[in-house]
């Protein structure tokens, strides 16, 4: 019988257009209880204007499949996306990101359409993954008429926020940034505010925070979910 989400996915699925959404959601969401180490993944970053996905725009997006516990880095990906106005200053300070890289990237549609196949069936990894979730779904509301619907999701923020908690061990907000936490597990440092450095280093994360979680246990895909 059929799980209440997998009825919300057939639901969805009857309202989307034809297209990549509706193809994105042909393929079924991966199951809570099955062993976290035998699942795919999607690393994903995005660069933007600003947080308000209403308002601001995305500017580049970059991810990585995360097979099981190992990263492949032979489907990373970067695309800058064109815009139709001006960087502000001080995201382009941020995110290094000029008018005349963005006049040369790929329109939006594009670059979704590339991207919903690969996010097909496979579990979301993003640090602070709220804004990843805000702006893809305004994106493909916009351009589809439809959110995008992405029930399973890990944030690596999150299961930091929890260990953190469970281990009382105290902290600060700046302890929660990826790079932060990255250094906690003596993983790589990458520059930071990059769209595909950032989505390594959240499967990077997520992989380490596996590992240290797991020990041996044997966990379910479900132990990280949001």
């Amino acid at each position: 019988m059929p799980s209440l989400l997998d009825w919300r996915r057939r639901w969805h699925l009857r309202h989307a257009p034809p297209g990549p959404l509706r193809d994105y959601l042909e393929q079924p969401f991966a199951h809570p209880r099955t062993d976290y180490r035998h699942q795919e993944y999607l690393a994903i970053d995005l660069e933007t204007t600003g947080l308000d996905s209403r308002r601001d725009l995305i500017l580049s997006v970059g991810y990585v499949i995360v097979r099981g516990i190992s990263i492949d880095l032979s489907t990373a990906c970067h695309r800058v996306v064109r815009i139709d106005r001006s960087i502000p200053e001080a995201s382009a300070v941020i995110h290094q990101i000029t008018d005349d890289q963005s006049a040369q990237g790929g329109e939006l549609i594009d670059v979704l359409t590339e991207l919903l196949p690969v996010l097909a069936g496979r579990v979301m990894i993003a640090h602070h993954a709220s804004i990843e979730q805000g702006f893809l779904s305004h994106a493909c509301k916009r351009l589809w008429g439809r959110e995008l619907f992405t029930p399973r999701v890990i944030d690596t923020q999150v299961l930091a926020h929890r260990t953190f908690e469970r281990r009382q061990i105290p902290f600060k907000a700046s302890d929660l940034r990826l790079h932060s936490l990255g250094s906690r597990y003596n993983l790589p440092r990458y520059g930071a505010h990059n769209a595909l450095s950032d989505a390594l280093a959240a499967a990077e994360l997520f992989l380490a925070q596996a590992a240290y979680r797991d020990n041996g246990k044997g966990l379910r895909l479900g132990d990280f979910l949001c």
